[in-house]
């Protein structure tokens, strides 16, 4: 939720800020609106009550015809004060749901737009140039034995897969690459539940626009979670952290689930957007004031993976309209695939500054021990999709891959994914 000291001191950024989105302006109306109500509401309610304690204190002291006449004021008033709470809960429930509807005020400095509206910051890496068609990813994975897609439909349905042989190896070296990393820049090693309540994934701000994505599991009310973003920013929720030493870095690996709805048909060949895949992700709590910076850390923390696994890569500054409603501000990876001669996303950080915070209620002490919302960001280091870009970019001309020399320690050494034989 957004901080209400924003949107009473400078309602037009926040209208700006819906605007940039793509988002409905007078949405903001609506929460200042019911701000007011709600807050005259309370201020009505506590007055009638005090007004019933000190009446209470007269009651007692008096006898005859005066105690008659006080109790029957106080048998109206105590109507009165039935009344004015019952407006107080309506109005304290039609704020929240207010509230909970305007998506986080963009950063300053954000492209305004859609999702074609990005701004390219910069290319890194060398595109290679093949003297022989290259193969897509699906095609070397079957060749390597590597992916099942087949097999995984047949199980499980339509974008399901198996990571066989040197496929499930290759993701094991890739995550547990982006986890030495991790630990040795004093990220907290992380392996979270993959289901969790609604107030949590709720909180984290993927039951909004984005619900029809997340699997649920209605007989249980719980969710799996589409990143452990979402457990991790409900692992301190209702705590006041220590930050007095810095920002607390988590990263955590899981198995992700995502419903792809409304994808309609995109990218159905291979791993590039399936429902289940696994990742390892940076989270961060911090100071609001230190946001901007920890946010640029975690780009840099995804770009130094990149460079690890040998990638050409792009980084872009995802526009308004297409933040998610937590996120102010974010920045994407895209590697070269070269099959489709197009970059794909394969990192995403950002940075949610106070609006998950608040709805978890996670906290921390300033210089004059007052408790303050906090702030958090989140990253991806790697995921299962980069497998998809690693096989492409390193394919040679039998059908072989090279292995980046970063993660053949974690395949014994390993420089070359041979072909099988069928």
């Amino acid at each position: 939720m957004i901080d209400l000291r924003t949107l009473r001191e400078d309602p037009d950024a926040v209208r700006a800020s819906q605007r940039a989105r793509g988002e409905d302006p007078a949405l903001v109306d609506a929460l200042l609106s019911a701000d007011e109500r709600r807050r005259s509401a309370v201020s009505r309610a506590d007055s009638l009550r005090a007004e019933q304690k000190q009446l209470g204190k007269r009651v007692g002291r008096v006898s005859g015809d005066e105690r008659a006449a006080l109790l029957a004021k106080a048998k109206e008033l105590a109507a009165e004060v039935k009344a004015a709470e019952a407006e107080q809960n309506e109005a304290e429930a039609a704020f929240v749901e207010a509230h909970r509807r305007v998506s986080n005020v963009v950063e300053e400095g954000a492209p305004p737009g859609g999702e074609d509206d990005y701004v390219v910051l910069r290319n890194e890496g060398d595109v290679p140039e093949f003297d022989f068609e290259p193969r897509d990813h699906l095609e070397l994975g079957e060749r390597l034995g590597a992916i099942d897609m087949e097999r995984g439909a047949k199980v499980a349905g339509a974008r399901f897969y198996f990571l066989t042989g040197v496929g499930a190896q290759l993701e094991l070296a890739l995550l547990n690459l982006a986890m030495q990393q991790a630990v040795a820049a004093g990220f907290t090693m992380m392996v979270p539940p993959v289901l969790v309540r609604p107030d949590v994934m709720e909180g984290t701000g993927f039951l909004g626009a984005h619900a029809s994505e997340v699997y649920r599991l209605r007989d249980d009310d719980l969710y799996l979670v589409g990143t452990s973003e979402v457990p991790l920013a409900g692992y301190h929720s209702g705590e006041i952290l220590d930050l007095s030493a810095g920002p607390r870095r988590y990263a955590g690996w899981s198995s992700c689930f995502r419903r792809e709805a409304g994808s309609y048909g995109k990218d159905v060949r291979g791993i590039i957007r399936v429902h289940q895949f696994n990742k390892v992700e940076m989270f961060s709590y911090c100071r609001p004031e230190e946001a901007h910076d920890e946010h640029l850390r975690l780009l840099a923390w995804e770009e130094e993976m990149l460079a690890k696994v040998e990638l050409p890569y792009r980084v872009i500054d995802v526009a308004a309209g297409d933040l998610g409603a937590s996120a102010a501000r974010k920045y994407d990876c895209e590697a070269w695939v070269p099959s489709q001669g197009a970059y794909r996303e394969v990192t995403s950080t950002s940075n949610c500054t106070t609006f998950q915070a608040r709805r978890l209620s996670v906290r921390y002490r300033d210089a004059d021990g007052r408790p303050q919302v906090a702030a958090t960001l989140n990253g991806t280091l790697a995921t299962t999709r980069w497998i998809v870009a690693i096989l492409e970019n390193h394919q040679r001309a039998d059908g072989s891959v090279r292995v980046p020399e970063a993660l053949r320690p974690f395949l014994g050494g390993r420089e070359v994914l041979e072909p099988v034989a069928r």
